[in-house]
């Protein structure tokens, strides 16, 4: 079977039904509003993000969509507020019969931007 390599977000989006669209689409704009700057992009064939470095994907299965965040201190600055969540190395999956966590999103989205831009300083002052 062909894999769909897909070239836009507005894409991707489509080939799911309403109801996951509108959740995509929540997430998408909580994300947005969090990391205005950032480019928006398809990398690994999933949404993405980037902000000085890869900031934050989010992808949409049979059972739950997933938030990936490359690795980061941020699984360990919000461990309580994911503990409701299944949680692997780098993806949060948030159950598609439960209401999307956005004030959540967006703060993991805040803490990200923050993270990549003091790294990206960081990096700028060692090269000086």
């Amino acid at each position: 079977m062909a894999t769909t390599k897909f070239t836009s977000v507005d894409e991707y989006i489509g080939t799911f039904s309403k109801d996951i669209q509108s959740r995509l689409q929540d997430i998408r704009q909580v994300i947005k509003e969090n990391a205005p700057d950032a480019e928006e992009m398809i990398s690994y064939n999933i949404p993405a993000f980037k902000l000085q470095g890869m900031l934050i994907f989010y992808s949409a299965y049979t059972h739950h969509i997933s938030i990936s965040i490359p690795p980061s201190k941020v699984y360990e600055a919000f461990k309580k507020e994911l503990s409701v969540y299944k949680v692997s190395k780098s993806a949060i999956q948030l159950p598609n019969d439960s209401p999307l966590p956005l004030t959540l999103i967006g703060e993991l989205t805040r803490f990200r931007v923050k993270e990549n831009v003091e790294m990206a300083e960081s990096k700028r002052v060692k090269n000086l």
